[in-house]
């Protein structure tokens, strides 16, 4: 997801009718606050969704840039609006989130969610990675863990899906035998050692705390700034279609991991590191050994880099993250 691309992603909406055919229902719906929309598509966009650039008139009589989505999956509907609501004060639930100015799940007799958001600056942080961006991106990331927890309890949530590390690591495993990899035998030893104390690696991950609502998908192209920001002013998260419950470190390791070939994108900072310095100063962490858990994911995902070599086979990238796994490896089995 995203706000207002740039105009050589437009493609006019003549071949996607849905946003244009429902825009006299979206406007009656805002009590008339919205303006005609000028609806669009782009790379980002799932089919069969439409997006609009619009404004839109507060009751104190303030005109807004925004952006019209519909529809919107349950996922991220439920959490956009939860989080990017606006107090009786008239500050933001949370600052990290595009604000909401209007929203609903239905449209006259259609059952379709939409929502009415601030624009948002078009360019995300991932086309600039300046020195700001990955401090940036983290503190936004734990002010929505603050937000969302308070928003749901995490007490309430139904327990995490599990992934099937045993056999992603043992698809891994076949590839480095079948010579399908470079560095086969460190590749092969390494996972050897990952197998054979593979279900305490599980059941001490699958033990973790589970205390906070993870973004899912926690990168710098789903981060954008609003306009008139300047690096290091904060950045606002979107696509909340992937939020679950589960522990922070997924996040920031899912993160690092992306750079594992390339940290000086990083400008210097870890991810978990940073992340837990920002919650330890407003009182969020729980007293449990992030650092370990921490060291157990990247042990599992570096494992199971070689199941992904269609995607992620990148020579440099693979050999990066061989050398996680055979440094942690020490450090995460006895």
């Amino acid at each position: 997801m995203g706000n207002d691309p740039p105009h050589s992603q437009l493609t006019r909406d003549a071949d996607r009718p849905l946003g244009a055919m429902l825009e006299p229902l979206l406007i009656a719906a805002c009590d008339g606050r919205l303006s005609q929309i000028n609806w669009f598509t782009s790379a980002w966009q799932a089919g069969g969704s439409s997006t609009g650039l619009a404004t839109f008139t507060t009751p104190d009589g303030q005109t807004h840039d925004v952006i019209a989505k519909l529809p919107v999956g349950p996922l991220e509907h439920r959490w956009t609006t939860a989080v990017g609501g606006v107090r009786e004060d008239g500050t933001r639930v949370c600052e990290s989130v595009p604000r909401v100015l209007a929203a609903g799940t239905t449209l006259g007799s259609y059952d379709l969610a939409w929502i009415i958001e601030e624009r948002l600056e078009p360019t995300p942080l991932s086309a600039h990675l300046d020195e700001h961006a990955p401090r940036e991106l983290l503190h936004a990331a734990v002010h929505w863990y603050d937000a969302a927890g308070k928003a749901r309890d995490i007490a309430s949530a139904e327990p995490p899906a599990q992934k099937d590390w045993e056999t992603l690591i043992a698809k891994g495993r076949e590839i480095a035998h079948s010579h399908g990899i470079a560095e086969e035998q460190r590749w092969n030893g390494a996972i050897r050692t990952v197998q054979r104390h593979l279900g305490e690696l599980i059941r001490r991950w699958n033990d973790r705390p589970i205390t906070t609502w993870c973004h899912g998908d926690l990168h710098f192209g789903n981060a954008l700034r609003r306009p008139g920001a300047k690096p290091g002013d904060g950045c606002v998260l979107i696509d909340l279609a992937l939020v679950h419950p589960g522990h922070w470190v997924e996040d920031a390791v899912y993160l690092e991991r992306l750079y594992w070939a390339k940290p000086d994108l990083l400008r210097g900072v870890k991810p978990v590191s940073e992340m837990a310095r920002v919650m330890r100063e407003r009182h969020m962490l729980h007293g449990e050994d992030y650092a370990m858990l921490a060291n157990i994911r990247r042990v599992l995902m570096a494992a199971s880099v070689p199941a992904f070599l269609n995607h992620e086979g990148h020579p440099k990238y693979v050999h990066a993250a061989l050398e996680i796994l055979e440094k942690l490896l020490p450090q995460v089995v006895h």
